[in-house]
C-alpha cells in the first residue's frame, strides 16, 4: 500500500514539473547591425520588474532566451529588451595588462530602460533585433 502511495506521489510530481516546464514560451532571433551584418558577440536580456532571462549571441548573429541556461522556454509576457557585452579587443593593452576593449554598439542599447526595444512573448516568438554602432564624434 506505501509503495502504490509513493508511486502516486511520484507521479503527481512528473506532471506538476512537465506542465510548469511547458508554460513558458520559445524565443530566438538574430541580431543583426543596420545595415544587415550579423553580431557576433554579446548578450540578449529580456527583463521585467521581477525577472531577468538572458540569451548568449553566436557568431551566425543568433540567440535563445532559455529561463535556466537548458530548457527553450521563457514565461508569457511583456519584456523590456537590451543587448550587452558587445564588444571587441581593440590589439592595445592596459599598463596592467589587461586588454583594451571597445563597445561596437550604440551604447542605449545596453540598458533596457534606454533601448526602445519591447517584446511581448506568447507562444512560439521569433525576435530579430537591430542594433546600431556607436557615433563616433571627430574631435
Amino acid at each position: 500500500m506505501e509503495r502504490l502511495f509513493f508511486s502516486l506521489f511520484v507521479v503527481s510530481l512528473l506532471c506538476l514539473c512537465t506542465a510548469g516546464c511547458n508554460s513558458g514560451s520559445g524565443v530566438g532571433g538574430k541580431v543583426t547591425f543596420d545595415d544587415g551584418t550579423p553580431l557576433t558577440v554579446g548578450t540578449v536580456v529580456f527583463e521585467t520588474e521581477t525577472q531577468q532571462m538572458i540569451g548568449e549571441i553566436h557568431k551566425d548573429g543568433t540567440y535563445r532566451m532559455s529561463p535556466d541556461g537548458k530548457k527553450n522556454g521563457i514565461p508569457n509576457g511583456e519584456y523590456k529588451v537590451a543587448v550587452s557585452g558587445a564588444v571587441e579587443e581593440t590589439g592595445e593593452v592596459r599598463d596592467d595588462g589587461r586588454k583594451v576593449t571597445r563597445t561596437i554598439i550604440d551604447e542605449k542599447f545596453r540598458s533596457p530602460s534606454t533601448s526602445g526595444l519591447t517584446c511581448e512573448v506568447n507562444g512560439a516568438k521569433t525576435f530579430n533585433i537591430t542594433v546600431t554602432r556607436p557615433s563616433h564624434k571627430a574631435e
